[in-house]
């Protein structure tokens, strides 16, 4: 598609045009206005128009010991308010700086008011000011928007790190031109009686206008390489033009010829290739890559002449406004995507005919959990999805149909889950290991005491994942608990999954597991240390035979190992330790070693 050159001004460097545009000098800078064609390309940089100055802005010396190295200058002014952006498009292997000053004097142009200086190891195409026309919003290479008032002069600078250069061109963008599509550039900055140079698409119709009153004569010329050559048989004051080139027109007049040059281009206009729809299997976070469609819509078109862009409406498509995201976070269902190519060289020769549709189809999201415990007690346990999705089927490695299946046997479970839409199947699966777990049951607990702070293990016969708590305390998974104190603590052991628990209550006490009554003070009695702390303890001691020996209470000095003023033989005996609990209840301890040793 064509539409007529309202809203860019580019500087044309794919046309087959002989003439550069280019100055190397600020005080004879290019005057460029809207829809202006210019055939850049720099070598070296002539005098040095910073006056031996280590930086501009953010500009720096380069390897020529200047800010300069390859330069061009061009300068405009703005014929309306609003806001101003342009970008400048090039090789990208090449590296390219700008600076945009705001001054009518070569001598006085002051700080830049935009200005960037990266290098370009991201391989980027373009630099400038606004928005990349290549949709990436972050680019390092683009400074903010310029909001111009009318009348303002500028300065731009353009230049070129590398040695060797292809060139470049400018497009002059903003919503300035959507206010003023002809005018917002000042034209009459350029004196010349043919205009500003034009650029335009294959097959738009140019016409020069060279009328002047008192003329007694027009000869046109064109030069595509070689110089002027005239053009035969044109001989009136209108010439219209079919071929890129630099014309030129001499009128005689009574007082002599006026010679008026100027430069048009024209580019070639893209066509953009059928491109399929597309359907794919689409997931929470998934973004589709639209650059995939690109060598689809340019066909046998060079990528370095054309650009691809997309867009959400064929208004946008037209316009080249509001591109997608080429990594685009598309949402479920069908969306037609309208595709632009542009030429790089004038963004005013492009195509947006062609379209094409884009489905995400949801890829099944399940969400059930992957570990599942059949409660001994209750016999089986339901996995898999809870709710259904009338649209998607559902199969199970048992062969059974349905999201959730009811499951009595330890195993790994696995459902597949299809979603299937326009041809296209989409489908997620997830396995589930389903154990069974035991009640919890404390077989015995082990105590390593005699101290102001203990050590206690709970011990369980059964096999199975269990959790551990003390005196109501928070759960853990080891069944070790340190720094226990003296006296009575309820310890209670559960299942992790709510299979149930169980508590069981317990005495910290100590005592020697030896004792020698011999005359040698070590030893010399036996006691259970930590009794102050229970409930009126009470501890009996018997002999092999279940003779009562000893009864003591807390305030007892021990057993000296005789009975009745008698010396017992070395052996092994026996006790037992009971105390009031909470409710009001004697009770015996629980999980004591409860025999000790007697040696002479």
């Amino acid at each position: 598609m064509v539409k007529s050159i309202i809203r860019t001004f580019i500087v044309l460097f794919f046309c087959p045009l002989v003439h550069s545009q280019v100055s190397q000098e600020c005080v004879s800078a290019i005057p460029i206005c809207n829809n202006t064609p210019i055939n850049g390309g720099t070598n070296g940089y002539g005098s040095d128009d910073f006056n031996g100055a280590a930086t501009s802005g953010c500009l720096e010396r380069t390897t020529t010991g200047s800010i300069e190295s390859n330069s061009a200058w061009y300068r405009f002014r703005t014929a309306a308010s609003g806001q101003l952006g342009f970008n400048i498009g090039h090789d990208n292997g090449e590296d390219w700086d700008f600076a945009l000053y705001r001054s009518s004097d070569c001598s006085n142009l002051g700080e830049p008011v935009r200005c960037n200086f990266f290098d370009n190891s991201e391989a980027a195409s373009f630099i400038g000011v606004g928005e990349d026309p290549t949709g990436i919003s972050d680019s390092v290479h683009y400074e903010e928007w310029l909001q111009v008032e009318a009348g303002e002069d500028y300065y731009l600078f353009i230049n070129n790190f590398s040695n060797v250069n292809s060139g470049f061109s400018i497009q002059f963008t903003g919503t300035i031109w959507d206010s003023h599509p002809n005018d917002a550039l000042d034209c009459s900055i350029i004196n010349n009686l043919l205009g500003p140079p034009i650029a335009a698409c294959e097959n738009d119709t140019v016409v020069l206008d060279a009328t002047t009153t008192g003329a007694m004569g027009y000869e046109w010329y064109v030069d595509i390489g070689s110089g002027y050559q005239l053009i035969s048989g044109a001989a009136m004051s209108t010439y219209q033009v079919l071929d890129s080139g630099q014309y030129r027109v001499v009128v005689t007049t009574s007082s002599g010829s006026i010679v008026s040059d100027v430069q048009v281009g024209f580019n070639e206009v893209p066509v953009t290739q059928p491109l399929a729809d597309e359907i794919f299997c689409w997931s929470m976070g998934m973004v589709y890559d639209l650059s995939n469609k690109d060598t689809e819509a340019l066909g046998s078109a060079a990528s370095n002449d054309f650009m691809v862009s997309y867009h959400s409406s064929q208004l946008d498509a037209d316009a080249g406004t509001n591109p997608l995201q080429k990594p685009y976070e598309k949402g479920l269902g069908q969306e037609t995507i309208y595709v632009r190519t542009t030429s790089l060289a004038n963004p005013n020769c492009y195509d947006a005919s062609e379209s094409f549709v884009l489905e995400a189809v949801e890829t099944p999201e399940l969400t059930f959990p992957e570990e599942m415990v059949i409660c001994e007690a209750v016999g089986s346990v339901e996995i898999g999805e809870t709710t259904a999705n009338p649209n998607y089927t559902y199969l199970w490695s048992t062969g059974q149909q349905t999201p959730s299946i009811m499951i009595s046997q330890a195993g790994e479970y696995t459902l597949t889950v299809t979603n299937v839409s326009n041809g296209t199947s989409c489908e997620a699966s997830r396995s589930v290991v389903v154990s069974i777990s035991t009640m919890p049951v404390i077989s015995s607990v082990e105590k390593e005491d005699m101290s102001t702070n203990n050590t206690v293990t709970i011990h369980t016969e059964n096999q199975g994942e269990y959790e551990f708590s003390m005196d109501n305390g928070e759960f853990q998974s080891s069944n070790v608990f340190q720094g226990v104190a003296p006296g009575v603590h309820i310890v209670t052991m559960r299942d992790p999954y709510g299979c149930g628990e169980v508590q069981e209550e317990i005495v910290v006490v100590g005592f020697l597991s030896i004792f020698s009554p011999n005359g040698d003070v070590l030893n010399e009695t036996w006691q259970i240390e930590g009794l102050s702390t229970l409930n009126s303890p009470i501890v009996t001691i018997y002999d092999r035979y279940g003779k009562l020996i000893k009864q003591m209470n807390e305030f007892d000095p021990g057993w000296d190992g005789s009975f009745n003023g008698k010396p017992m033989p070395s052996t092994d005996y026996w006790f037992k330790l009971s105390y009031v609990d909470n409710a009001g209840n004697r009770t015996y301890a629980k999980y004591l070693q409860s025999h000790f040793s007697l040696r002479r």
